[in-house]
């Protein structure tokens, strides 16, 4: 089995919506690993949401002892809180980002996982790191579609 598991993740939004990305630091002991995607028209929510469903979805091994940076208070809470379990009884009516809960839940239940909020900007390394990876993967010149959020808000246009 591995050791604990550290990830840090952000998602950012130029607009919300607005092109956006994610960045996810993984690390475990020597090795370490970095992802970033861009989307075209998303929420900073559905980013850093996002972004915790795909560091989690990296792990290897069933029953992980991982720990979760995030500067989202959003997820933070909704986990630490157990206010997503309340959603998910409820099947997320009236709730935001029922496609990526849903996604988190099958993920989550298969580790075991803690949340630490951590203040965004501060100067914490790993955090600054994925800043960086969240705005940059936002800039890309060809991102891709976020199908949930189109479901959700397909907008004015075809």
């Amino acid at each position: 089995m591995a050791g604990k598991i550290i990830i840090y993740t952000d998602g950012a939004a130029r607009g919300n919506p607005g092109p956006g990305g994610y960045g996810v630091v993984l690390m475990s002991g020597k090795h370490r690993k970095e992802l970033s995607e861009g989307f075209r028209r998303t929420t900073n929510n559905r980013m850093e949401l996002l972004a915790v469903i795909k560091g989690l979805e990296e792990l290897k091994f069933e029953g992980s002892e991982v720990m979760v940076y995030t500067d989202s208070k959003y997820v933070a809470d909704a986990v630490e809180k157990g206010w997503i379990f309340g959603w998910e009884r409820k099947g997320f009516k009236k709730k935001k980002n029922p496609d990526l809960w849903k996604r988190f839940l099958k993920v989550y239940r298969k580790h075991n996982i803690k949340f630490k909020w951590i203040k965004g900007h501060a100067d914490i390394p790993e955090n600054e790191r994925c800043d960086r990876l969240a705005v940059e993967a936002s800039k890309q010149t060809l991102l891709k579609d976020d199908t949930g959020y189109t479901k959700e808000d397909p907008g004015l246009f075809k």
